[in-house]
């Protein structure tokens, strides 16, 4: 079978599973498709993709809970964000691509494990950490797309309803994208090997996505998570190991 199809069947069904997971948690996207994609596809051609996807998803996802929107409260985390996000961009310009798998595969792991551990960080004054916890976000979202983590824990520690929860998660990472898209075109990221490969896998992340929503809506969030996670961490260890 040629090259070019067997990374489309592959990034389909990597695409696919990642979004059913986003659909129904709204996270785990990038955590379960980086480390699988950079299998089939180098990871300066991997980002992309994620990052144009990630702005579809979150798109979908936004109008469906956008009555819950608080944008308020995440301004100072969203306007960080957008100010990591450059220096994220140029890490995944310069680094090698063994170096940004080690370095995916440590975050996928440090956060399903946390996760799982349900381990929460005491913050006696949350709004000191907004700055700091936005950039390294950006940063982590401009370098390999996994941007998430930061942002999920620090919500996580708010304590805030879940319909909320996901709703600002989903908007901040709409607004982080929509800035990060034109930074990597004006990088030299967005080719036209990338624009031609978001086309072919694209059927996966919009079928993932509808589904994911309904699951979302049917199914035991706790259990999804408890596999979601287990998931997750399979997929740094992975990482880890093509990283080394």
């Amino acid at each position: 079978m040629d090259l070019m199809i067997q990374q489309i069947l592959f990034g389909i069904l990597v695409i696919f599973i990642a979004a059913m997971t986003q659909g129904a948690t709204s996270f785990g996207f990038s955590l379960i498709a980086v480390p699988l994609l950079g299998i089939m596809f180098p990871l300066q051609v991997a980002v992309p993709i994620l990052m144009i996807y990630s702005l579809i998803l979150n798109s979908v996802i936004l109008y469906h809970i956008r009555e819950h929107v608080q944008l308020k409260k995440i301004i100072v985390l969203v306007v960080s964000g957008m100010a990591g996000t450059p220096f994220g961009v140029y890490l995944l310009k310069a680094l090698e691509e063994n170096t940004l798998k080690l370095v995916v595969g440590i975050i996928i792991v440090i956060v399903a494990g946390v996760n799982i551990s349900g381990y929460h960080i005491k913050m006696k004054n949350s709004k000191r950490s907004f700055i700091p916890v936005g950039f390294v976000s950006g940063l982590l979202n401009g370098s390999v797309s996994l941007g998430g983590p930061p942002i999920v824990l620090f919500l996580n520690n708010q304590k805030v309803e879940k319909q909320i929860f996901r709703s600002n998660l989903t908007l901040y990472f709409w607004m982080i994208n929509l800035f990060s898209i034109p930074t990597y075109f004006f990088s030299g990221l967005i080719t036209t090997e990338v624009v031609s490969y978001s086309l072919y896998l694209f059927p996966g992340l919009m079928i993932g996505t509808l589904i994911g929503i309904r699951m979302g809506n049917q199914v035991n969030e706790r259990l999804f998570k408890r596999i979601s996670m287990g998931l997750i961490m399979g997929m740094g260890i992975l990482s880890i190991w093509s990283g080394l």
